[in-house]
């Protein structure tokens, strides 16, 4: 998740936009670990949980939530020799961190209910679906629990782009990425070095520099050195490839787009896959699903631990401890500890009788929650591969109903598998998501079918979700505008009384996994220090 912007194209100048530009000259990967390199990453802090030394004085711990700042909360103060008690009101771990394979349901509010009817083997990340190289904390659980990791095929220059409100001739065309990207770094390189071998720079840099950067565009644009012209590079594309013998024999090379047709197509907008920082040319996944990850925590907790399928009804706070009311198959408990570690979304807490002080309430109503949603449709036959040669990466439109297509980084070269067919935000998420699930498959069978040839006639079976509509998490993520995180936020990372509130809500990685984990280490940090004075 946390990928709000992504494959949107920006009209604003502003920081993020330039960011975004620079990105997309050189590489993510590239400036990314350069600035990590630097000191300038913005990557998760922590890359280890906290050693929590000393026996506590008062180390009863009563967790609100099984996602995974509950569940890291919950091993970290257990190795401590807490007595953790964990409270999930769905009957399996993970919180938004799921995976819909065969025999998973989902029943959203005021909607149908979905038996997820895939093949086996093959599934769908409808949360979390990817891991940037810089989330430690992250890794940290994948590493030490022993869940294995494949790469995530992230940006793909072999797959599609997609304008349909552009114009001339690429406009309602898909086009190679690669395309797009050689020809206009290409044009530009040319454009930019033969103003400098004009003397337009020279007042910038000396004769010698001047050169030398004349010969980086070269390079960089794939143009002649006689003429400093781009005509194009294999590295676009063939449009017969080389092969054996004198047919194809070298093959028929592919002529580069005008660029007034590239510029007017807008197509310049998506040059670049991803759009935020936390995106890589490849990434990390989990080997069959994100769900494996809270799946492997929960397993090392002590049988019985968590609670599943047990409803929060009420919170209340004493000077000496924390209750709280739950409801399970009609059946109402009390339980009591003397702290409380809550991680419930703060879009569900608000609706829950808290008992909280008014300016933490008032705090809380800050944030916002994110409408999200997706769809995966399972394919008979992998056309994208066979038909298309496209293997993982993301098609990115200009249809905010969509957004995205994201191919599968798993399965390659299998007979089936699953597609992302939309990945919607904001107002297109709460639209879209007013339809049945038939209808969401049939909008995203109807746009995938403008692009791939095969789409519906492969299509065998869906699954959806809106996220903002999904009864434990009313949004997809927390959102803070820059008022809120300098106001409210602050506030929420101290303690109301005995409970600590923990969640990717409460970091500077929205929607990560990662601001789930480091949130949980930095409150049970906290939590001990208080614990050990009693």
């Amino acid at each position: 998740m946390g990928d709000l912007d992504m494959g949107m194209a920006s009209n604003g100048l502003t920081r993020r936009f330039f960011l975004e530009r620079l990105g997309r000259m050189g590489g993510t990967a590239m400036l990314l670990a350069g600035m990590d390199a630097l000191g300038f990453g913005i990557g998760s802090a922590l890359a280890a949980p906290p050693k929590l030394e000393g026996k506590p004085r008062k180390n009863r711990v009563v967790i609100l939530g099984a996602g995974n700042a509950g569940l890291a909360s919950a091993y970290e103060l257990t190795q401590a020799g807490y007595q953790v008690t964990v409270i999930e009101a769905r009957s399996f771990p993970g919180g938004r961190a799921q995976t819909a394979r065969k025999g998973f349901s989902l029943t959203e509010l005021g909607g149908a209910t979905q038996n997820c009817d895939y093949d086996d083997g093959l599934y769908i990340n409808h949360g979390p679906w990817r891991i940037p190289y810089h989330h430690h904390s992250t890794l940290h659980y994948t590493r030490k629990f022993g869940v294995p990791l494949e790469l995530f095929n992230n940006d793909n220059d072999a797959s599609f782009l997609f304008f349909e409100k552009g114009k001339g001739p690429l406009a309602g065309k898909p086009v190679r990425k690669g395309e797009v990207a050689a020809d206009m770094l290409g044009y530009s390189s040319e454009i930019l070095a033969k103003l400098s071998k004009q003397g337009a720079l020279d007042s910038q840099m000396g004769a010698e520099d001047k050169e030398r950067f004349i010969e980086f565009l070269t390079e960089f644009g794939h143009l002649s050195k006689k003429d400093l012209n781009y005509t194009g590079t294999p590295g676009r594309g063939f449009l017969v490839d080389p092969g054996a013998g004198t047919d194809p024999g070298p093959g028929k090379p592919s002529a580069p787009h005008k660029l007034n047709d590239l510029l007017d197509s807008g197509l310049w907008h998506m040059l670049h896959s991803v759009a935020e920082w936390e995106q890589q040319r490849t990434m990390f996944q989990p080997v069959q699903g994100m769900e494996q990850i809270p799946k492997a925590i929960a397993r090392h907790l002590p049988d019985g631990m968590i609670r599943y399928s047990t409803e929060v009804q009420r919170i209340r706070q004493s000077p000496k401890g924390v209750t709280v009311d739950v409801m399970r198959d009609g059946q109402p408990e009390t339980i009591a500890a003397d702290w409380c570690i809550c991680t419930i979304p703060l879009s569900v807490l608000k609706t829950i009788d808290h008992g909280l002080s008014p300016a933490f309430a008032e705090a809380m109503a800050k944030c916002a929650y994110a409408p999200v949603g997706k769809i995966g449709l399972q394919m008979k036959r992998r056309f994208w591969e066979e038909d298309h040669s496209i293997y993982g990466g993301h098609v990115f439109c200009d249809n905010p109903d969509i957004n995205n297509i994201a191919l599968p980084s798993t399965g390659w070269q299998g007979q089936k598998g699953v597609l992302l067919g939309y990945y919607n935000f904001g107002p297109n998420a709460a639209k879209v998501s007013a339809r049945s699930p038939a209808d969401r498959a049939a909008l995203a069978l109807d746009y995938g079918q403008k692009i791939f040839p095969a789409y519906k006639e492969s299509y065998e079976t869906s699954f959806s979700v809106a996220w903002h509509r999904v009864k434990y998490n009313l949004g997809g993520w927390g959102m803070w505008s820059d008022e809120a995180r300098a106001t409210a936020y602050p506030l929420l990372t101290e303690p109301d009384g005995r409970l600590y509130l923990a969640g990717e809500h409460m970091s500077y990685i929205g929607g990560w996994q990662a601001g789930a984990f480091e949130s949980a280490w930095q409150q049970v940090e906290r939590l001990h220090a208080r614990a050990m004075k009693g």
